[in-house]
This record gives C-alpha cells, sequence and structure tokens, in this order.
C-alpha cells in the first residue's frame, strides 16, 4: 500500500501524523533502572558573564591562589573546580549575547540567519534519568527565557514565579483537581491503544524500510504509555512536605540578587524532596540599577565598563553578592544529609556563562565553576584559550557522572581532559 505523506494514524479525535514518528518519542526509556545513589545536576548561566581577573586564578593546579570571587568559596574549595580557556565552537562576538541559547547544547552559530538549536544537556539527560522522579526536569529563570532546549531546538518554558513554582512542587490541588488529572492520564493511555491498534494493521501493509520505521514508533507509544501509567502514579501521591514558608515573588526586576537567592532555595528543596534531579537557572541580569548598597548603575551597564575603575568596582559589588548566593547554594546542598552523604556530593552544580568577558562580548576562556557532584575537586584545571577542547567535553563528564553511558554530546569530542570521578 503507498502511504501518503499526510497519511494519519486517527482515534479518539486525536491525529497522529506518521511521517515524523521521531517527533513523538518520549523522555522516558524503556526498561531503565534507579541508580543506586541518586545523581543530580543543577545548571546555572550568568548570561553578562563574570569579570575575568576577579574570577580565574594565575595559577594552573591544585596549589593556585584564591581570587576575589573565589575566596568568597574557600570554604568549600575541596569542593569544587575552577576551569579556565574552554568556550563553544562556532560563537561570534557579534552575537555574544544570543550566544545564551547555545550554553547547555553547544550548536555552533547562535544568532546567525538560519540557526537552529538542538538539545540541551538537561533535556538529553531527562531522557535517561527524567522518569525517576516526580518532574523530570525544572527550568527556571530569574527574569525571563530559560536555557532549556527540546529534542528538536524548541524553549522549554522557564518558571519565573517562585511561588508558583513551589505550589507545583508542594502544595497539594483539591481532591477533584486530582482525580480530574488522572480522568486525563487514563484518556490518553486508551487514544494510545487505540492508535496502536490500527498501526499494527497497517504494518502488514508497508515495505520493510517502512515496517522499521512503524515499529519504532510502536517502541516509542509502548514507551510513552509507562510514561503515562508513572504519571498517573505521581497524580495519586501525596507532594513532599516541607518546613518552609511559601516564597513571596519579588516584583522588583532590578532586585536580581533577592531573586536568585528565592530560586537558589527553591532549587534546594526541590534536591531535598528528590522531586526532580536535573534543574536549570538563567539568572537575571537587569538593566536597572539592583537594591545593592554602592551600587547606581544596572548590572548590563556595568557588565560593559570599557575597563572604566569606576564601573568595575561596581561590578565587581554585584558579581561577589551573586557569588554568595552561590555559596550559600553549596552551604545548604553540603548541609543536607542523604543516607552516608550529602546533597553536594550527589549533585553536580555548573556556573557559567556564555560570555567570557561582558565587556568586549568575548565569547571565548567562559568562566566555569563545577562544584559537587563526586568529581575530584580543589583544583584550577587551566586549558590554552586560543587551542581549547570544546566546552561540551565537560557535558559528556557531566553526563557519564550521572550514569548516563554516552561519549558524546553535541560538539564534544571526548570527556573532560583532567576531570576525573572520585573513588568510591
Amino acid at each position: 500500500m503507498k502511504l501518503e505523506r499526510r497519511t494519519f494514524l486517527r482515534a479518539a479525535g486525536v491525529s497522529l501524523a506518521l511521517p515524523l514518528l521521531d517527533d513523538f518519542l518520549p523522555r522516558a526509556r524503556a526498561g531503565e533502572k534507579a541508580a543506586a545513589v541518586p545523581r543530580r545536576m543543577v545548571c546555572i548561566c550568568t548570561p553578562l558573564g563574570l569579570y575575568p581577573a576577579n574570577f580565574f586564578p594565575e595559577q594552573a593546579g591544585k596549589d593556585y591562589a584564591l581570587t576575589p570571587y573565589l575566596e568568597l568559596l574557600k570554604d568549600y574549595r575541596d569542593d569544587f573546580t575552577v576551569i579556565s580557556g574552554l568556550s563553544h565552537a562556532g560563537m561570534s562576538p557579534g552575537f555574544a549575547h544570543q550566544a545564551s541559547v547555545s550554553f547547555l547544547t553547544g550548536v555552533p552559530g547562535a544568532g546567525r540567519p538560519g540557526f537552529r538549536n538542538a538539545i540541551s544537556l538537561d533535556q538529553f539527560a531527562a531522557d535517561h534519568i527524567g522518569s525517576q522522579t516526580r518532574f523530570p526536569s525544572l527550568a527556571l529563570s530569574g527574569e525571563g527565557a530559560g536555557i532549556s532546549w527540546t529534542r528538536t531546538g524548541a524553549l522549554v518554558p522557564a518558571a519565573t514565579s517562585p511561588s508558583r513554582v513551589f505550589a507545583r512542587l508542594f502544595l497539594e490541588g483539591r481532591a477533584e483537581e486530582v482525580q480530574a488529572q488522572v480522568r486525563r492520564l487514563e484518556d490518553g493511555r486508551s487514544i494510545l491503544d487505540d492508535v496502536r491498534g490500527q498501526a499494527a494493521v497497517l504494518r502488514s501493509d508497508l515495505g520493510t524500510d517502512d515496517r522499521d520505521k512503524l515499529d519504532e514508533y510502536l517502541t516509542s507509544v509502548r514507551e510513552l504509555e509507562q510514561r503515562l501509567v508513572k504519571d498517573e502514579s505521581w497524580a495519586k501521591t501525596p507532594k513532599p512536605k516541607v518546613d518552609a514558608e511559601p516564597p513571596k515573588d519579588i516584583p522588583n526586576a532590578a532586585d536580581l540578587i533577592g531573586r536568585t537567592r528565592l530560586l537558589f532555595d527553591l532549587t534546594h528543596l526541590a534536591l531535598q524532596t528528590d522531586s526532580t534531579r536535573l534543574i536549570t537557572i538563567m539568572l537575571a541580569g537587569s538593566t536597572y540599577a539592583p537594591p545593592i548598597p554602592g551600587v547606581t548603575l544596572g548590572h548590563h551597564d556595568l557588565s560593559h565598563h570599557g575597563k572604566d575603575p569606576g564601573k568595575l568596582d561596581q561590578l565587581r559589588i554585584v558579581e561577589q553578592e551573586t557569588m554568595k548566593t552561590v555559596r550559600d547554594l553549596l552551604a545548604k546542598l553540603s548541609q543536607s544529609k542523604e543516607d552516608d552523604g550529602n546533597l553536594l556530593d550527589r549533585t553536580t552544580v555548573f556556573l557559567g556563562s556564555n560570555l567570557g568577558d561582558g565587556s568586549s562580548h568575548s565569547v571565548k576562556n567562559l568562566p566555569v565553576l563545577l562544584a559537587g557532584g563526586g568529581f575530584q575537586h580543589g583544583q584550577h584545571l587551566a586549558f590554552d584559550p586560543s587551542n581549547p577542547p570544546p566546552l561540551c567535553n565537560l557535558y559528556v563528564s557531566m553526563l557519564q557522572r550521572l550514569g548516563i553511558e554516552t561519549d558524546k554530546f553535541s560538539t564534544s569530542t571526548s570527556t573532560l581532559t583532567g576531570l576525573e570521578f572520585k573513588q568510591s
């Protein structure tokens, strides 16, 4: 039987087009097993960069002198690695701010005509381990768009309201709302049953190549059914209770530090309750002067300092306050015990930026701090900025630390040299 390009499978008012079967691939993987030790990942982007001289040490190795920003993290020196020299290939200073869309994807050419993004690091991980928790992943943002992208290169909407995120994570809906959700899931399962039956009848009339494609589709249907079963189970499972007051949203867009603290507090609670194991956070970069003593200009203006001493002084204040929020997140994770370890040991915290130097719009030598996660830390890994390994090599190392068997992500060539796992 000859299939037209617009052939559909139809059931209960739902139409599924056959030619784009890959688009129906679900995030869960059939037969996956939870790791004995839960591994987690938090990816944070500071979109205006970090002033290099205040962040990067001059010496490589373990005996480096702490810089002003790293001095704030001195209590966790053995729990983090600072990495210099890395960058994404194919990025242009002319589109430095637009490069944020490639921060977790590594796709070259961000900002240029015809650019199309691909799956981000967190969503790639969610495809493998996301079904182990109520929420496969969590995308957060301090002011707008996030840094998570789907398999087809679509932006994952990021949550900007901490109060609403808190409600999703921890507040129960009314009984009738829960039942309505269960009914929707049951309806989805019955629709899939109907579609699968039609597809099986269709298979007998297909050629070998089309049968292989359809079998792939049927496998995706079965996997999606399994995900729906898990979703139904979560809908009937009470949400975790936390000893924390619901956060109050900060309407002042200039208060980037206050907003960051709320997002980091939510991150800690989400990880502590194992509500999700994968979180991305785009920090704010307001054009308005933040309510910080000694700061009279907006963060964006300060990042384009042109070496002006006054602006550099104010930029240092803003970025030091940001690093303090990172320090406090690391503290909360390290103080949260889990079995014979703590959350920091089991959570890879990645802080970086799409900008190496905000003032010059450099997309080279990106600031990278990697903390926790069970890596061997306490060092400065220094690479040659003129011939660096891809930043995506670090991403492969991070994926492997999550227990995901892969040796490739985006533009990677291997894992990151010099970054090793702790010996168990």
